[in-house]
């Protein structure tokens, strides 16, 4: 975790301990890690899934930014670029 604490700041020239969420993705495209610090130290999440990819964004540079709705479609392999909904609700309340 301190390697990519490191990597974000050299490479990114961002600051790891700031607050922001920096996800890194595997060669593979099946692991992510999820690197975050909050008040008491570095937090490190990494997940693989069993089968498929995960839908990764495109970089013009060298960061992408997503919103906090895209950030949990895509740790649950779900295409966040097209996301649909499942039918339209018949009445609003």
């Amino acid at each position: 975790m301190f390697g990519l604490a490191a990597l974000v700041e050299t490479t990114l020239a961002e600051r790891a301990y700031g607050g922001d969420v920096f996800v890194f993705r595997g060669r593979r495209g099946d692991l992510v890690k999820v690197l975050w610090a909050d008040r008491d130290g570095l937090c490190l999440f990494a997940k693989r899934l069993e089968r498929g990819r995960f839908i990764w964004p495109q970089a013009t540079t060298g960061t992408v930014h997503l919103t906090p709705a895209q950030l949990p479609m895509l740790l649950e392999g779900i295409d966040w670029r097209r996301p649909q909904r499942t039918s339209q609700p018949l009445h609003v309340i």
